[in-house]
């Protein structure tokens, strides 16, 4: 059953840049939201085994004094990159610097997050592949079209509905941007339609790159008004 931190507190996932974290609390896993640079305003997940006290990133977005006060004491793992836009790992290399946290990509982006870094990938990923978190795992799945090697992590919490870390594939809304590319547009709302929305419930709640969250059920409905409009 999903917990909240402060009995009466809801979690809404709303965050702002320098506002307070958004935590979560599950019966096996911690998340923690925060959102950074108020021109992007990038989100940033961290997740931590409640069992372990191991912890994971998504996402260094930017600003890595505020990511690394908010890893504190605790270390970090690994931290998983979801994509290789600029906005979503600028402050990379600060945080493996401080941490010598492992870094995970996906295959395909791998090399542009390199390029653009300076940081070496320690692990590329795909589909079915498993990032652990502690005693939790999360599941790789691959979404192209934003870009080639997009990732969404799920975990499939044993006492409760799914999360999703949607990166920029899936948003309140419809999917991220595919640039006026109306083929990488197709793949990828096909790839959301099948491989999220295929096998994810309703009550799935996701976490995008950006702004707020939402569930699959909510915006379920939707898809095929996405399709239609072509963005």
């Amino acid at each position: 059953m999903t917990q909240d931190p402060t009995p009466g507190t809801a979690y809404d996932g709303t965050v702002s840049p320098g506002g307070e974290p958004a935590v979560r609390t599950l019966a096996r896993l911690e998340v923690t939201k925060i959102a950074v640079d108020p021109e992007m305003s990038n989100n940033v997940y961290l997740l931590r085994c409640r069992e372990t006290g191991e912890q994971v990133l998504i996402d260094a977005a930017a600003d890595a004094e505020r990511i690394l006060a908010l890893v504190g004491e605790g270390g970090l793992t690994t931290v998983v990159t979801t994509h290789q836009h600029w906005d979503h790992h600028r402050a990379l290399a600060d945080v493996v610097a401080a941490t010598g946290a492992q870094v995970v990509v996906g295959e395909p982006d791998a090399a542009a997050v390199t390029e653009q870094t300076g940081v070496a990938v320690d692990r590329t990923v795909t589909d079915g592949d498993r990032v652990r978190v502690g005693q939790c795992e999360l599941e790789v799945v691959r979404v192209t079209g934003h870009t080639p090697g997009s990732i969404v992590l799920v975990y499939d919490d044993p006492e409760g509905a799914p999360h999703a870390w949607t990166g920029d594939s899936l948003f309140p809304g419809g999917v991220g941007n595919t640039f006026g590319d109306g083929d990488a547009f197709v793949t990828l709302v096909d790839d959301v339609e099948t491989k999220l929305f295929g096998r994810l419930p309703d009550e799935t709640w996701f976490y995008p790159g950006h702004g707020d969250d939402s569930t699959i059920g909510a915006e379920r409905p939707h898809v095929p008004e996405w399709r239609e409009r072509g963005w």
